[in-house]
């Protein structure tokens, strides 16, 4: 099992459904109030060079419910690489906090932090890259909307290209293919990945079973869709005119609307990682309709960061006597599937 939870494709299908079952265990625990205090006095460094409402949100409240402190450092506060080397800013974090959590611009950042820190290193998102939290926390969503994750078929539409406006899509994709969940990909030409990312996931999908179907008709893309998801077409830190460039793109045609909905089968659901933008990638009709479970999609960030700290963290800490929770049923169970993972 790997120190660190910065990249979905270090981890085997099984790990990553150990996860998911985890994730499950800790949510019923936590509805009940029921939580053991595995984090009992421990303290996470939270990193964000962006802003975040459910992801700094999740962590800190996901520590404080196994008995830990998230202390929150924004941009300016901590040297991070810039008046002191990362090396040694991981160095002396390892030494005070008993993990990492860190949202930055650049995922090789993330990365050497990870490399050069003794403690776990969580990617609470990379602008340029990936989202794993996230992605992982939708794989629950789908699994506990079905019952299943192998076999479900996912269609995103939007922007696939890269970047900021692309990293959800991207991981999702990296995931699916990963665990052998389908994925219709509709983005319009132009904002498709390059031949070199399809070629690599679909590699992965070949081991899976997954089918990977990558098409510019999104009629076309939703016609087996079990959940439909979408993003932002455009990003806070885009130029007006690449904003405005955008929107003319994609809107209507790949707007998720009622219409839209019509051509999907009857089940399907839809999803969204939130921020949204309503009115432009999705209406208000579909987010606020009987179709979508954006909410509990939302709220499955705090389960999963949960299950992240308790897997990550909570096995490089001592039990303490005094927090031992000897008679929480959950505590054992949470045990078993975490002694799993490190097999």
């Amino acid at each position: 099992m790997k120190k660190d939870f910065i990249n979905v494709e270090d981890f085997t299908a099984e790990d990553l459904e150990k996860l998911v079952y985890l994730i499950q265990v800790v949510k019923k625990a936590g509805k009940e109030r029921a939580l053991p205090n595995l984090l009992y006095k421990a303290s996470i460094a939270m990193f964000f060079e962006e802003p975040s409402t459910r992801t700094r949100t999740s962590f800190e409240v996901a520590a404080t419910l196994l008995g830990g402190h998230a202390l929150y450092m924004r941009p300016g506060d901590v040297h991070l690489g810039k008046s002191e080397s990362l090396y040694d800013t991981a160095n002396v974090l390892s030494r005070m906090v008993n993990g990492i959590v860190i949202r930055a611009k650049r995922y090789q950042e993330i990365a050497d932090l990870a490399r050069y820190a003794s403690v776990p290193v969580i990617n609470a998102m990379s602008d340029d890259t990936n989202h794993p939290t996230q992605v992982l926390c939708d794989v629950f969503t789908i699994f506990e909307q079905t019952g299943k994750i192998k076999g479900n078929t996912i269609a995103f539409i939007g922007d696939s290209s890269g970047g900021s406006a692309a990293n959800v899509c991207r991981d999702l994709m990296r995931i699916s293919s990963i665990l052998g969940i389908n994925f219709n990909l509709i983005s319009p030409e132009g904002y498709q990945p390059d031949e070199k990312f399809i070629d690599h996931v679909k590699e992965i999908a070949q081991k899976s079973g997954a089918n990977i179907f990558i098409t510019d008709d999104p009629i076309e893309g939703v016609r087996n869709a079990d959940f439909i998801y979408t993003d932002e077409f455009v990003w806070y830190d885009m130029s007006p005119e690449e904003k405005e460039k955008r929107e003319r793109i994609f809107k209507p045609k790949y707007q998720v609307n009622t219409e839209l909905l019509s051509h999907a089968p009857s089940h399907v659901k839809f999803m969204h990682c939130l921020p949204a933008k309503r009115g432009e990638e999705v209406t208000d009709e579909v987010m606020d309709g009987p179709h979508s479970i954006i909410f509990e999609q939302a709220e499955n960030r705090l389960h999963t960061q949960v299950a992240l700290l308790t897997a990550f963290v909570y096995p490089r800490l001592k039990d303490n006597p005094v927090f031992a929770d000897r008679d929480n049923p959950y505590k054992t169970t949470i045990k078993a599937i975490v002694s799993e993972l490190y097999k």
